[in-house]
């Protein structure tokens, strides 16, 4: 029997001509009944309407408006350039900012490692070279290294998934929080979005389960403000959100360089370019559009625009988007609160979404049958005031892991690391000989305890009396 309040919630489905989702309700137990309610009371009904009014049924999916773009300017590396007088100044106004508690981290960690071949959180994945300390765990340690050099509690949050929220949270419980203390580590989930077929249905996945999937990484402004973490935020005197990627142990997330041109330009959102190495690379542009920043990605880019080069043969359409940013805490809570005005687009992805048939049978199509909604994160700098793009180095924040093998593989993302210990090594006067690759001929590691960045090693390297000899499988730990 349904209660009074199923009965509202089956009434407004059918209201919105997607009573679908209840076609197979009478033969549902009492926990189906249950666990379908729950699922459809999560839904805006009125946001999927819009969505497949425009998105779906409409003409808004069809291309993306490359109108009026230019090349976003950035402020250039002093290797490339810049000026090494604002990078001091920018670097010692983001530590300050950091000494005073002003900056929380913030990864987006819903991801599965199965493309890596690998069963569990992508974040548990085990990536450095020697100790094969997790993502989790590499991310932790930089934390903590932070921690104490600027003798600040800087909180970290994570936003997970349903397929690896309790997983992961009992990876952490499992390590102790990697010493980090379990209340200041905090996790919630990723929003989710129904699939609809291409009349804009709402699809089933089961008799008694609707067809949902994550709402993209730009989903993290709503889920932080959603899930309360920004209000936690604001009570802890937080106002500087740094935003990354689970799947890149190299980045640099708490950069004081980028908090401080951040606070300096009063900045609401802040982003890292890397030159891309190619013109076809699989990376977003950081693109100026009528004013505004945006992010065009690479496969809404034509070839005429990626092809081009200046006057000195270099790539015009140069920086990449590596999804390294810093956002004001308030400029958050804005875009992810109920301010249509003030949201995030939603993307079409067309994909094949297994259902069930007219009877209640499985169904697994061979072609797309169904749209999944989307956001980007990205999609938040047009809304930013005074928006800043800092140039970083592949060699010192991107070595992400994304495929088994090839490139963006774990051995690619080992060698990196061992790259850059090696010149932080070198730049200490280590003399460790290295290919043209910046690879020695052995392996080994140190930890974000020991140093987490060249400044720090070379810091740490000349304290050391005698200073240990660096050679296959050693490891620099704290």
């Amino acid at each position: 029997m349904k209660s009074a309040s199923a009965d509202t919630l089956i009434d407004s489905f059918q209201q919105a001509g997607q009573g679908q989702v209840f076609r197979f309700w009478d033969q549902l137990d009492d926990s189906a009944k249950d666990a379908l309610i729950e699922q459809a009371s999560l839904i805006d009904l009125s946001e999927i309407d819009r969505l497949s009014n425009t998105l779906v049924l409409g003409q808004g999916h069809h291309g993306v408006d490359l109108t009026d773009l230019a090349p976003a300017p950035f402020i250039p590396l002093p290797k490339s350039g810049g000026d090494p007088a604002q990078w001091q100044a920018a670097s010692a106004k983001g530590e300050e900012a950091l000494k005073a508690g002003r900056v929380a981290a913030f990864t987006v960690a819903g991801g599965q490692g199965t493309r890596l071949g690998y069963d569990g959180p992508k974040g548990t994945y085990p990536v450095s070279p020697i100790r094969k300390a997790t993502l989790f765990q590499v991310f932790a340690e930089k934390v903590l290294a932070a921690r104490i050099r600027y003798g600040a509690s800087i909180p970290w949050f994570l936003m997970t998934s349903n397929l690896n929220h309790e997983a992961t949270e009992a990876f952490f419980k499992e390590n102790d929080f990697f010493g980090l203390g379990a209340d200041t580590v905090h996790f919630f989930k990723q929003g989710l979005m129904p699939a609809v077929d291409l009349e804009g249905k709402i699809i089933l996945a089961d008799k008694g389960e609707i067809a949902m999937s994550p709402d993209g990484h730009g989903g993290s402004l709503r889920a932080l403000v959603r899930s309360g973490a920004t209000t936690k935020m604001k009570e802890a005197g937080i106002d500087i959100i740094s935003y990354f990627q689970v799947d890149n142990p190299l980045v640099k997330f708490l950069d004081p360089a980028l908090i401080g041109f951040h606070i300096d330009a009063g900045s609401e959102m802040s982003s890292k370019m890397l030159p891309k190495a190619y013109s076809k690379e699989k990376v977003g542009h950081f693109c100026t559009q009528r004013g505004r920043t945006v992010v065009v990605e690479y496969s809404d880019m034509p070839d005429e625009l990626t092809d081009q080069t200046n006057d000195n043969g270099e790539l015009r359409y140069i920086a990449g988007s590596i999804a390294i940013h810093v956002l004001d805490r308030a400029f958050v809570e804005g875009m992810g609160g109920d301010n249509p005005d003030a949201a995030l687009p939603f993307h079409r992805a067309d994909k094949k979404v297994a259902t069930v048939d007219a009877n209640g049978e499985p169904f697994k199509p061979e072609t797309p049958n169904g749209v999944k909604f989307e956001m980007f994160v990205f999609d938040a700098l047009p809304f930013a005031k005074n928006p800043v793009i800092i140039e970083t180095s592949r060699e010192s924040d991107f070595a992400p892991v994304k495929n088994a093998e090839g490139l963006d593989s774990p051995q690619t993302c080992c060698e990196a690391q061992v790259a850059e210990f090696t010149a932080w090594a070198n730049a200490a006067g280590a003399g460790i000989p290295v290919d043209e690759k910046g690879q020695p001929s052995f392996v080994f590691e140190i930890t974000p305890k020991f140093a987490d960045s060249e400044a720090a090693f070379i810091e740490r390297w000349n304290s050391l009396d005698p200073k240990p000899e660096i050679k296959e499988g050693v490891i620099l730990d704290a």
